[in-house]
């Protein structure tokens, strides 16, 4: 059975029986700070099991793409060096939302393995936890499964995503792959996990773990389930690593054949074959390489894979090219992969380009430290710091390289090294404070803001120091959290509001406006009175303020439908800023967006400004949005039911966004675009402001404008002319200035020779070219070995306070004495470097006042050179 048709099956049959198919959401999780990746197939339902997201259905299945390559669920390091640790892998899962619960669960997992995929019973052996004797009973008395093949486990059957959030007991089904394979059962004491395999784990929702570790009960028993798609087809197709299965080995069979490799069971085969699948769905999902965050995860990633793709012999960029036959293979169910293929491969050649001319470098200095190292010993830690900080080695490569080896890294000097930089490394670094775990509040907040910036509500929670307390005082600063509220919460790239909070005898100001749970928290200063839980408050958003944001994320979406008109449906957004200040809008291209492109862009988003059209926002189904063409926006977290924002002539823009726009195009005003820049591999970014702010752009350009006519003597209508023509005139003049110090430094180049030293039959020149430059100084440098005929020469040229300084030996002498030793000693002396051939080297400094005493050293040096 094909893994397309287990996927598909799985679906159907929990559709069957009453579930709502779900797609899978995006690989980075939206509004979570608490996640880096998606990693199990219950983090789209995370606020809907605490009761924060309602859902229109109450039972769902879904077929979830997941990563684990980073933070605390990270199996990087072994993939490639077991049957079934991934970067990527699939999860089939159904979820109950206070409907069924353990007694159904487990009818419907039985139903599923014996009845559609007919797995033998007897191949069958459950877990469950040690206080859950309602599941063992329900197992033994409802499915008639024998107690003997019953294990019951502590903490290998209590489910939790983290330290904190939804958890349960859970009962696992594990499948024995047979005599032929040694090991004994789960928990006894030969279970290795590797003939009893756990293929489904059937979790019962019960609790919410916070900071402290105390559990409240959830609002309903609910359960989550998780069946790893790549298991369950190895048991299918009769094998015993997923490795096997038919979608790897379609994967493996492609990197074999653009590598050149006839062993397909080589291990490289299987790393690069796992991470094409982490690497191209990041990809889609909107995360590009770079240095911190997840883009650095996905760069590690990507090089990882590249470097064992060395190790076979790659002798160029090879995987970009196994996007095709990844998308061949999952197209089908993930349609996203064969639309963005271009882009994926795009981004990951310019990857491998830029990685390929560090490789080599690294290598051989890894090389190089490994060359006297024994098994069993360390690589030391500065050594991995050097690999990481200087080469772009991550440090899990370097541990590969290690392991192969039989060595291990010295951690501790490694982390020693990494003390002043350790924040790029530490993803978590880059997320928000988690208030999940401090906010115990059930329920929403109403938004009210769409229609009006002042309103009425009521304090629910108050929140000081990261713990829920009672009241705020005078001066205090804290969160305040309303059942309603004006207030727009931080959320698809709209920063949050501003303004006050106000009662008889209290105000608060409000600095900003985030929304966690679903509930807004007002970032408050107390600046009169007390305010406590229970109070009513009148709540006011600066309105200024308000309106230049509003005008700022509208333009937003006419920018975008503008870029991908202008240059191609490959254009995505990428992630965004809108303040009341500017627009910042980053978005997938991999060039430089061309000044005409630049200015087609603007033209076309101020034409749709200019016709004034009515800016319509519909509520409906996720669905129908998708059938009506809208677009989603990267990052972010959308219900059931989303907000459909449509505006320009003929639909010119449709997206789904819950942020607050203007009633119409013409509202804007103006859009003026201020830069645009490349921030990441395949990532552009666009600035632009728009209203007032568009006019005081132009008002700028208007003053600089006016500035060069002065300055030039010119008008509006010559100032092009007038500064072309002093372009060239100041070009003409540079380059008589070089002909000048050319003619100067040739004719003391035949004086220079005459002030030559011998040291011990070696002629020795060390001399100030006056009027000489860095390039007039190689000419002088000929002249004088000619002259010589045999020596060895450094000369030196002031220019300004710096100084350029070139170094010389005749070939006869290049095997006693460097150039580029010459060079380094004294530009180091002269406070700067160079380096260079053993006959021609360059250099600079910046020791002006030192130059001539340093000079009178050179004959020392080259004596001491030559006694070795």
């Amino acid at each position: 059975m094909k893994t397309v048709a287990i996927r598909e099956a799985f679906l159907r049959y929990f559709e069957q029986q009453g579930h709502t198919r779900v797609p899978s959401s995006s690989l980075v999780p939206g509004n979570d700070p608490t996640l880096l990746f998606t990693n199990a197939g219950m983090n789209q339902f995370k606020d809907t099991f605490l009761g924060a997201d309602p859902r229109p259905y109450n039972r769902a299945v879904s077929s979830q793409r997941c990563v684990r390559a980073g933070g605390k669920h990270n199996d990087l390091e072994n993939v490639g060096y077991t049957a079934r640790h991934h970067t990527f892998f699939e999860m089939l899962g159904n979820f109950s939302f206070g409907d069924y619960f353990k007694r159904d669960a487990i009818r419907f997992a039985w139903q599923f393995l014996t009845e559609e995929l007919k797995l033998p019973k007897e191949r069958l052996w459950v877990t469950c936890h040690i206080s859950d004797d309602e599941a063992e009973q329900i197992w033994i008395e409802d499915i008639g499964f024998p107690k003997e093949r019953i294990s019951r486990l502590d903490e290998d059957n209590f489910w939790q995503m983290g330290d904190t959030g939804p958890c349960g007991p859970c009962s696992e089904i594990f499948y024995d792959h047979g005599e032929d394979v040694p090991g004994g059962p789960p928990g006894s004491p030969d279970d290795d996990l590797d003939r009893y395999i756990e293929i489904w784990n059937l979790v019962f929702m019960q609790f919410n773990r916070d900071s402290s570790g105390e559990m409240h009960p959830l609002p309903a028993p609910s359960v989550d389930t998780g069946m790893g798609l790549e298991r369950v087809a190895a048991v299918m197709q009769g094998v015993h690593s997923n490795y096997e299965i038919d979608l790897f080995q379609a994967l493996i069979r492609a990197a074999a054949e653009v590598l050149g490799v006839n062993d397909l069971a080589h291990n490289s085969l299987k790393v690069i074959a796992d991470h094409i699948r982490s690497c191209a769905f990041l990809i889609c999902d909107g995360v590009m390489p770079g240095n911190e965050g997840r883009g650095y995860v996905l760069r590690r990633i990507i090089r990882r894979a590249i470097r064992h793709g060395n190790k076979l012999g790659a002798s160029g960029p090879f995987f970009y090219r196994l996007v095709a036959t990844l998308a061949a293979q999952m197209g089908e169910a993930y349609p996203e992969l064969v639309k963005l293929q271009p882009q994926v491969e795009k981004a990951l050649l310019t990857e491998e380009e830029q990685f390929a001319k560090t490789l080599d470098n690294g290598l051989a200095i890894l090389n190089e430290a490994l060359d006297g190292l024994q098994s069993g010993e360390e690589i030391p830690g500065a050594v991995v710091f050097k690999l990481y900080d200087t080469y772009g080695f991550p440090v899990d490569l370097t541990n590969d390289i290690a392991r192969e080896r039989g060595l291990t890294l010295d951690v501790a000097g490694y982390e020693a090294a990494m003390a002043e930089q350790r924040s790029r490394s530490q993803e978590s670094g880059s997320f928000k404070v988690d208030y999940n775990d401090v906010l115990k509040l059930d329920g929403s907040t109403e938004f009210t803001g769409y229609d009006s910036l002042a309103g009425e509500g009521s304090v629910t929670a108050l929140l000081k120091d990261g713990e829920q307390v009672s009241a705020l005082g005078a001066d205090e600063s804290g969160v305040v959290v309303l059942d309603r509220t004006p207030f727009y919460g931080e959320s698809g790239g709209q920063v949050g509001d501003s303004g006050y909070l106000s009662a008889a005898g209290l105000r608060l100001e409000v600095t900003d406006t985030t929304k966690v749970q679903g509930h807004h928290l007002h970032h408050v200063k107390v600046l009169e009175g007390s305010v406590a839980v229970g109070a009513t408050l009148q709540a006011q958003v600066d309105g200024s303020v308000r309106q230049r944001t509003r005008l700022n994320h509208s333009a937003t979406h006419l920018l975008h439908a503008a870029l991908r008109n202008v240059l191609g449906d490959h254009v995505n957004q990428k992630g965004s800023l809108v303040d009341s200040e500017r627009l910042r809008f980053d978005f997938s291209h991999f060039e430089a967006v061309k000044p005409e492109e630049l200015k087609a862009i603007e033209q076309m988003v101020n034409a749709q400004i200019r016709a004034n059209t009515a800016v319509s926002t519909r509520l409906m189904s996720m669905e129908a949005a998708m059938e009506a063409g809208a677009m989603a926006l990267f990052g972010e977290k959308y219900g059931d039911e989303v907000r459909v924002l449509a505006m320009g002539e003929d639909d010119f823009s449709v997206e789904l966004c819950g942020g607050t726009h203007v009633d119409r195009t013409g509202d804007i005003g103006l859009m003026r675009i201020t830069s645009e820049s490349g921030i990441a591999s395949g990532v552009r970014r666009i600035e632009a402001v728009t209203g007032a702010g568009a006019l005081a752009a132009i008002d700028a350009v208007e003053e600089r404008l006016a500035e060069v006519c002065e300055a030039v003597k010119g008008t509006r209508d010559n100032v092009a002319a007038k500064v072309g023509a002093l372009r060239a005139e100041a070009r003409e003049l540079e380059k008589e200035v070089a002909r000048l110090k050319q003619k100067l430094a040739t004719s003391a180049g035949g004086d220079l020779t005459s002030s030559a030293v011998d040291v011990d039959g070696v002629k020795v020149l060390a001399a100030n070219v006056e009027g000489g430059d860095a390039k007039s100084l190689r000419d002088v440098m000929d002249q004088c070995k000619n002259k010589l005929g045999s020596g060895v020469i450094l000369l030196a040229a002031v220019e300004g306070d710096k100084i350029a300084l070139a170094a010389g030996v005749t070939k006869d002498l290049t095997g006693r004495v460097k150039a580029g030793d010459l060079m380094k000693e004294f530009a180091g002396r002269l406070g700067g470097k160079g380096g260079g051939r053993p006959d021609m080297a360059q250099g600079g400094g910046s020791d002006v006042a030192a130059l001539d005493d340093t000079l009178k050293t050179v004959p020392d040096w080259v004596a001491a050179t030559l006694a070795g």
